[in-house]
């Protein structure tokens, strides 16, 4: 997930990972064996999905199937694990922590069904039952976490791992287990044991209504505009797609302007209305503020609710909690990573403040630079340094031919695989693509389905998730997702993107490649199963080949003309890259500050007041330019918030310092070869978590990254050849 949630609810409501094998089932006779089999048939939840590496059927899933398929799935979870409890035979590798892997099959299958579809194409009813489920969940993953009779059996196992002599991997996978139960707060006392139930049910409850508010606050939102002269300075497609999107809810004759999970609305470069500027920017900031929407009592109690979570268990704040099994290991190494950056940061946000300042001045402006002002003049500044026209790049951009040209033909260059559709795997919306992913042998290795367009239902930003995870020990291969918020041309045109939609989409595919070369033989440490400031690495490492003049040659072309991008254009477009850098590394810094200041609160601090606490967090740390806010303020924070980057959010910083030194590294070592993509693929998006990170780096680089590379690519320091 490109500075999005890349955990799926999955990850939240499931601490053990289940496998996705048909459940097994006690046949007493054969009326009981008919009985189950229509029972199957009636809800296609309840068995293996018969569709190539299990798939979901989605042309036979209905929504009234997920709550009888969840209370099912659950009760065969438990009874799969107090048969691990039950047994007789001392507690071995095999019946204890293997056992749990082979657990719970259909309860994993469903949740990774239920919970991808209520990210991408929500609605009433499963808004509904994720509210009902969210604490019986939280329960279900308690019972089997805090069970002592279950961790007595895994301590056991761990005690004697020395004697086991058991391989690299499945050593990695007990130390996993054994870690995963402690933090969870399997040797708590059974009173602290009462007070963690009861903190988790809470939790799971708020964080389902911080992000169901945040889904229902998307259309709440959108600014109506009557009057088109207003809308001056959109493009006619803008203009179409805004008259579409109001006549779609019911305002028709007038025009709709979406707002996306950011705080930023890219739509602001392009509004000369500074009224109307205003009026979208202040929709965007100020919403989770008001009214029955208001996410401030969330913010407040979810964050208070962790912090007494973490002291229960031994820390002193959330955040030294969260950091446990991270590369980042404890806080104060991720407030000196952040903290170090911040005065060249806030120097060069300053200098391009300056820049905008005096282009306002230029134009007749009598006003200081506000945030809604901010991208509307930094875009005429860009103009003015690079001579580059925004819409006129988008027409080499159009979005078929960046998935096919770009995409794909930089994985094909790299790794040999080649992205086949399949038109004949049904999908979940009509906007969704379906292919087989094959290795340079012709060997098949998963699914992958493209859901890149904006619609009504689907949470804001973009993330990669899994409907089946990868695994040797089940024999399963993976079937994966890639979503993201594209705004779709309107009817009968291209759909033309920014540069920015093109190395996210990049972006988007290095976190899919990682779960579909995911080549473990444990579901727990498949793919994407790493610590939060690794996971960022793959996906962000992808992003820098869109723009390798070798792939941009590729798929850069006039989408009327088919005219390659021309070298002029190119270099403008490259040079003006790290253009407004400072802006952008500000607000990013600004919200993974906000993020650990949250979760720095120990226990006993009473409920605070957002706004100020926000105000006080951005002071302390010098980075409080009031014309650059946070990337999130708290009330949409859904990394943070919404629990899963919660003092997690600078990962994305970390993880771009391996990812810059990888891509230098491979740039020195002849770039875009089978070769490189190799040593990559097979040291890196293989492995999964089955050994530590930082190992992993260090097989694939040879040593541990430095911040030089970072520095180059964000501008902030010259790249010497």
């Amino acid at each position: 997930m490109r500075k999005t949630l890349i955990a799926s609810a999955i990850g939240a409501s499931l601490l053990v990972t289940a496998c996705s094998q048909p459940p097994k089932t006690e046949q007493s006779n054969t009326a009981e064996t008919v009985k189950t089999s229509q029972v199957a048939i009636a809800n296609p939840l309840l068995t293996a999905s018969t569709l190539q590496y299990q798939a979901p059927d989605f042309s036979q899933i209905k929504d009234e199937h997920f709550a009888p398929a969840f209370e099912q799935g659950m009760a065969e979870h438990m009874a799969d694990i107090q048969a691990i409890i039950d047994n007789q035979e001392p507690a071995s590798f095999e019946n204890t922590i293997v056992a749990m892997e082979k657990a719970g099959s259909l309860l994993t299958r469903v949740s990774r069904v239920f919970f991808n579809l209520t990210g991408t194409d929500s609605n009433e009813a499963r808004r509904a039952l994720q509210s009902e489920l969210a604490p019986k969940l939280a329960a279900h993953s308690d019972n089997i976490n805090l069970n002592a009779d279950l961790f007595a059996r895994v301590e056991a196992v761990y005690n004697q791992r020395e004697q086991l002599k058991l391989d690299p991997e499945s050593d990695r996978l007990l130390e996993v287990y054994y870690k995963r139960f402690v933090k969870a707060g399997a040797k708590l006392s059974e009173e602290q044991k009462t007070a963690i139930r009861a903190l988790n049910e809470e939790h799971s409850k708020l964080t389902t209504q911080f992000s169901q508010n945040l889904l229902k606050l998307s259309k709440a939102i959108a600014v109506v505009v009557d009057d088109k002269a207003q809308l001056d300075g959109l493009s006619e497609s803008q203009l179409k797609a805004a008259a579409k999107a109001a006549e779609d809810a019911g305002q028709p004759g007038k025009y709709l302007l979406s707002i996306t999970n950011t705080t930023r609305q890219p739509i602001l470069a392009s509004l000369n209305n500074r009224e109307l500027r205003q009026r979208v920017w202040e929709a965007s900031a100020y919403r989770g503020t008001s009214g029955e929407l208001d996410n401030r009592p969330l913010v407040s109690r979810l964050t208070q609710i962790r912090a007494e979570k973490a002291a229960l268990l031994g820390y002193n704040n959330w955040a030294e909690y969260q950091l446990q099994n991270t590369m980042a290991e404890k806080p104060e190494n991720v407030f000196n990573m952040l903290n170090s950056m911040v005065p060249a940061v806030v120097a060069n946000t300053q200098a391009e403040q300056a820049d905008i300042q005096a282009m306002i001045k230029r134009e007749g402006g009598d006003f200081d630079v506000q945030p809604w002002d901010w991208a509307y003049y930094a875009e005429k500044v860009r103009q003015e340094k690079y001579d580059l026209n925004e819409s006129e790049v988008r027409n080499y951009f159009e979005f078929n031919r960046v998935l096919h040209d770009g995409l794909f033909y930089t994985m094909n260059r790299l790794y040999g695989v080649r992205f086949e559709p399949r038109p004949d795997l049904p999908v979940y919306h009509p906007d969704v693509q379906a292919f087989e992913l094959f290795d340079h042998g012709g060997k098949s290795l998963a699914i992958f389905y493209a859901d890149y367009f904006a619609r009504d239902g689907k949470r804001g930003g973009a993330w990669m998730n899994s409907f089946v995870g990868q695994s040797g020990l089940l024999e399963q291969k993976p079937v994966v997702v890639n979503v993201m918020n594209i705004p779709k041309g309107p009817e009968g045109e291209p759909t033309l993107v920014s540069f920015d939609h093109v190395t996210t989409m990049f972006h988007e595919l290095g976190h899919g490649i990682h779960g579909m070369f995911s080549k473990v033989k444990y579901p727990s440490l498949a793919g994407t199963a790493v610590s939060r400031d690794f996971v960022e690495f793959p996906s962000t490492f992808e992003e820098d080949w869109a723009a390798l003049p070798e792939v941009l040659a590729n798929y850069a072309r006039h989408y009327k003309t088919d005219e390659q991008i021309p070298a002029e254009l190119l270099e403008k477009v490259m040079k003006a890259k790290n253009f407004n850098m400072g802006f952008d590394t500000l607000e990013y810094m600004s919200a993974a500050l906000l993020d650990m200041e949250w979760h720095s609160l120990p226990a006993d601090t009473p409920l605070q007041d957002v706004e100020s606490f926000e105000a006080k967090a951005l002071e302390k740390h010098g980075v409080n330019l009031p014309a650059v806010p946070p990337r999130y303020k708290s009330t949409y924070f859904s990394h943070s918030i919404g629990g899963g980057y919660s003092a997690g959010y600078y990962a994305y910083m970390w993880s771009e310092i391996l990812a810059a030194d990888a891509f230098a590294y491979l740039r020195e070592r002849g770039g875009l070869t089978r070769e490189n993509g190799e040593l990559y693929r097979k040291n890196i998006l293989e492995v999964g978590n089955s050994r530590p990170p930082m190992e992993s780096y260090i097989q694939f680089r040879g040593q541990e990254p430095t911040t030089d590379a970072l520095l180059i690519r964000r501008g902030l320091k010259p790249q010497i050849d």
